[in-house]
């Protein structure tokens, strides 16, 4: 079974250092100006995933697209503590002669199937 592992330091007030299997590092705090939020960072993980999956399936399906973004709007609950009780994604995909049959393919495959942030 394939494991992961990542060690979160405290840097002192509301900043926390997180390492990245592959060694990378960012900074996760309510410092927005120094660090991601940590709610904001899941949203990133969400889209990042499913992006990964869609270009991936795209290119076996080979289409091409010139530029592709992911807009997410989530709503917060108004109580403590705050979640996310709605998401919604939003895919853009630029590009000519685009094949929308096999993009709305890639895009459900992604949400139903393989990204496993969703």
């Amino acid at each position: 079974m394939l494991a992961h592992q990542v060690t979160t330091v405290w840097k002192g007030n509301t900043i926390f250092e997180s390492d990245n299997p592959n060694g990378t590092r960012l900074l996760v705090g309510t410092d927005y100006i120094e660090a991601f939020g940590p709610k904001a960072l899941m949203l990133s993980s969400l889209a990042g995933c499913s992006g990964l999956d869609v270009v991936s399936l795209l290119k076996k399906m080979r289409v091409e697209i010139t530029d592709f973004k992911i807009d997410i709007i989530a709503e917060l609950t108004d109580e403590h503590p705050k979640y996310y009780h709605k998401v919604h994604v939003d895919y853009h995909f630029y590009g000519t002669d685009l094949d929308e049959k096999k993009i709305n393919k890639s895009v459900n495959l992604s949400v139903d199937k393989y990204c496993g942030v969703m």
